[in-house]
């Protein structure tokens, strides 16, 4: 796996990203998929940044480990774990541009699925009085299914968990403490998938062990940043570049 000095660079800024994307700043986790899908291969790219997320996964589950919420894991577990074996099926039928069209395509989705989250937190914060809707299993079978799918062919759930997170109410300590239990678990889950694709191979972590320490200062610089950034603004930033560059994917041939 040869990529120019440019090319590391841009993937190890993207190492760093999904470190903070585990530690506060969620909206930066789509940006991620953009950058490593333009350094590597689409399907390659799947399967390079896995390790890096469970890295950046250890790092949030150790810091927020007690503040899991574990009825919402292991409802969800069974359902994303379907939709992982339902995406293995599809990457391993279908080529690299299909891929990288189908990678843009989830993200200009998810794009929108923030967009509604910003504006669902947004009203949240207005109302003092706002309602907690109760989440049906229909609507828990269909987000594991879609977060399993998801996560599997574009490393691209972290939006869908948010939004059910949020539809389930929890604070931010327990939110943030269930999603790093949960991701750590079904990263970990589609380890022996993705190796069976080849997607995660000798050449694969041997890139990864470069750009692990990124992903490990990136999360523990999370909690940090997020004192002095505006949340908001740099979500809003990281969402207009993912839905240019989902776009650009989109529209490659």
């Amino acid at each position: 796996m040869h990529i120019t000095l440019w090319l590391w660079l841009l993937a190890a800024f993207g190492a760093f990203l999904i470190g903070l994307s585990k530690t506060g700043l969620s909206g930066v986790s789509i940006l991620t998929i953009v950058i490593f899908a333009h350094v590597l291969p689409a399907k390659e790219s799947t399967g390079a940044v896995l390790p890096l997320l469970i890295c950046a996964d250890v790092v949030a589950v150790t810091a927020f480990r007690r503040h899991a919420v574990w009825s919402h894991v292991l409802r969800l577990f069974p359902w994303a774990a379907a939709g992982v074996v339902a995406g293995t099926i599809v990457l391993h039928y279908i080529d690299n541009l299909t891929v990288k069209h189908m990678i843009g395509a989830i993200i200009v989705l998810i794009v929108i699925f923030q967009l509604v989250r910003m504006r669902s937190d947004a009203r949240a914060a207005s109302s003092v009085t706002a309602d907690v809707p109760k989440l049906s299993r229909p609507v828990t079978y269909a987000t594991g299914l879609l977060a399993g799918f998801t996560t599997m062919t574009a490393n691209a759930a972290g939006p869908i968990m948010a939004l059910y997170l949020l539809a389930a109410g929890l604070p931010k300590m327990e939110f943030i403490g269930t999603g790093a239990w949960y991701f750590l678990l079904m990263n970990l889950f589609k380890v022996p998938f993705s190796a069976g694709l080849g997607l995660i191979n000798v050449h694969s972590l041997l890139l990864d062990l470069s750009l692990s320490p990124f992903a490990v200062v990136g999360a523990l610089a999370g909690k940090a940043i997020i004192r002095h950034i505006n949340q908001n603004l740099f979500a809003g930033l990281a969402l207009f570049f993912a839905l240019v560059g989902g776009l650009n994917l989109v529209l490659s041939r």
